[in-house]
């Protein structure tokens, strides 16, 4: 029997990007709860980052710490991994998480768009990866991705997020064989968990839920219960991404 392993990773340091809502709170959450020290980073979302961290510290004192950062900004990525790791003296974990995410119609797509789809999908996360990669040396850490069941089997009408997802799977492979033995670095990809916050009709919600094979929704609790057990209970584990999608990307 695998040995739980959740006890190790109290005092450890996890930098969780997009951490604000949605999936990303759902891991920073899941994180402090296994007794990590999380840094909730966030780009807009000031109110609800620092209330996610008030409530973190309120039940274990100088456990997290929420700092701003605007990932498109090649200027910002250093610092904001500098001052994640010196809060604690460490760095054990990045979450490459915060992601752009909206429909891009082939004959319409512009620089603009591009750029903003790719940066916030492969460009930040593999300069983050970069940055941190000294640190997470030193405590034998490891990297998780957030990427998407589409970037295996692209979504109509989001050709630029599909191929910056597909980019971010091959960032994943490539890191393992680039920062291994020291480092692991793993993929989640989420199928139907949170609806898009652009609005998507009841009849295309169901069409979705219906291609699963559990015939339901997930949950974002879901996705964080992957990533704890990437990061704890999976020391053999490195460049595998791990779907979780109620068998959604086997139906077609």
């Amino acid at each position: 029997m695998t040995k739980d392993t959740t006890e190790g990773v109290a005092g450890k340091v996890a930098i969780i990007t997009g951490a604000a809502h949605r999936i990303g709170a759902s891991i920073a959450q899941k994180l402090h709860q296994a007794g990590m020290n999380v840094v909730v980073h966030y780009r807009h979302s000031s109110a609800a980052a620092n209330k996610m961290c008030a409530d973190f510290n309120a039940i274990r004192a100088h456990s997290a710490i929420a700092l701003p950062a605007d990932l498109s900004e090649q200027e910002s990525i250093i610092p904001l991994i500098e001052k994640s790791q010196q809060q604690w003296g460490r760095l054990d974990l990045l979450i490459n998480n915060a992601s752009s995410f909206y429909p891009t119609s082939l004959g319409e797509v512009t620089e603009a768009t591009w750029h903003e789809l790719m940066n916030s999908n492969l460009k930040a996360p593999f300069f983050l990866s970069q940055a941190a990669a000294p640190y997470l040396k030193k405590q034998q850490g490891s990297i998780v991705n957030i990427v998407d069941i589409h970037a295996e089997r692209p979504l109509k009408g989001f050709p630029v997020y599909s191929m910056a997802k597909a980019g971010l799977v091959m960032m994943t492979k490539s890191l393992a064989c680039e920062l291994g033995p020291e480092i692991r670095v793993n993929g989640v990809a989420p199928g139907a968990i949170l609806w898009p916050e652009q609005n998507m009709d009841d009849e295309s919600k169901q069409r979705i839920v219906s291609r699963t094979f559990l015939k339901r929704q997930g949950e974002p609790d879901n996705i964080a219960q992957a990533v704890l057990f990437l990061v704890t209970n999976a020391p053999y584990t490195s460049g595998h991404i791990l779907t979780v999608d109620g068998g959604r990307s086997l139906n077609g």
